[in-house]
């Protein structure tokens, strides 16, 4: 039985600005830019009251909130201390999967230290981030990434969940089917509108119901429903797509202005692609409107895409596909990725809750 925690930090972003600057301790803070479309990045817990959170609309925030102090981003900085954050990992495990700048899984099935019990390794790791950088960081104990990830957020901030096999259905019985993964607002208004609401009630519709509902994804709720989470710590990320994104100060409605903004776009895909040796054959166009709804196009060739002239023509086949003449839009993205066929996680067997020995977590 693996031994999983998820470790994230809290309010990360913002906690570094308010650890270098003290007199920002204590206000509510939001990082990000501050510009009439800007996003907030990272909200502080004193900002969270007023209802700020990330990916929120900075003029929202600070309509939300009149005291609200923006601080310019420094990646650079979150960086350095996301990088002595995994150290810290590293001295428990090498098997350390780092899902974003502020977060990670680790695996302590094994445990380079030699402890047995995971919840003591997640308690050690706490308490080293808090001594040595002066920061907090939530905890989720388990026995897969499901339900470590959800155990992490059970008591944010500065908490510490775990979950026992043994208690893993009741665990999910009440919870909101929106903390599963995969389930996102538009999945949840579908779940929703069949008076499903919690992960118990989620659990008492059948497999073939979910996938006739759901496709490849209902297979997957119906086993998150069940606390059944196969994919493995993995070290090594092979890298699914590589993309960009250009939010406009006004909004395109003009067919001749989105052709050169596209140019652009490309321009930009094609320097990453090359940058990162990236090979991947299906090209992907988004675009937000002015009213934030938005659209996707996607189209796979059977070569790989790398250069201009290979995706520059599938680009504007795409955008020809979108109307947006008396719709004006203010964010296009391009993205290129691979299939399933070139690459993934080989399969793992299953295991079900009940079919996994009782032992202290």
């Amino acid at each position: 039985m693996r031994k999983i925690i998820h470790v994230d930090m809290d309010a990360f972003f913002a906690s570094v600005e308010q650890l270098d600057n003290p007199s920002l301790r204590g206000l509510p803070v939001a990082v990000g830019h501050d510009a009439p479309r800007s996003v907030v990045s990272t909200a502080s817990y004193e900002a969270r009251r007023y209802g700020v959170h990330s990916a929120q609309p900075m003029a929202t925030a600070k309509r939300l909130c009149p005291g609200l102090v923006v601080v310019e981003p420094r990646f650079e900085r979150y960086k350095e201390i996301s990088a002595r954050v995994h150290e810290i990992f590293c001295h428990y495990t090498d098997l350390v999967e780092p899902i974003s700048i502020d977060e990670a899984f680790l695996d302590v099935t094994t445990c380079k230290t030699g402890a047995a019990l995971a919840m003591d390794v997640a308690a050690e790791i706490r308490a080293r981030i808090k001594s040595q950088l002066h920061l907090t960081a939530s905890a989720g104990v388990s026995y897969n990434k499901l339900l470590a990830k959800i155990a992490s957020d059970y008591r944010k901030p500065d908490g510490l969940t775990v979950v026992h096999p043994a208690r893993a259905l009741d665990f999910l019985q009440r919870l909101p089917v929106e903390n599963l993964w995969g389930v996102g607002p538009k999945t949840a208004q579908r779940l929703h509108g069949m008076h499903i609401f919690t992960v118990g009630q989620l659990r008492e519709l059948s497999l073939r119901f979910l996938t006739d509902a759901f496709g490849k994804m209902g297979a997957v709720y119906y086993d998150y429903a069940r606390g059944i989470d196969t994919r493995p710590v993995t070290v090594h990320h092979v890298r699914k797509s590589i993309g960009c994104e250009c939010t406009f100060l006004t909004d395109i409605d003009k067919r001749s202005a989105a052709v050169i903004e596209l140019y652009h776009a490309v321009l930009e895909l094609v320097d990453r692609i090359a940058r990162h040796d990236f090979e991947g054959r299906t090209l992907t166009l988004k675009v937000k409107f002015a009213d934030f709804t938005q659209v996707t196009r996607s189209v796979t060739q059977s070569r790989v895409l790398r250069d201009k002239a290979d995706i520059l023509p599938l680009a504007k086949q795409l955008l020809a596909k979108v109307d947006y003449e008396h719709r004006p839009f203010r964010l296009l993205g391009l993205s290129v990725s691979r299939t399933d066929a070139e690459g993934g996680d080989a399969p793992v067997a299953r295991w079900h809750v009940g079919e996994l020995p009782f032992q202290p977590y």
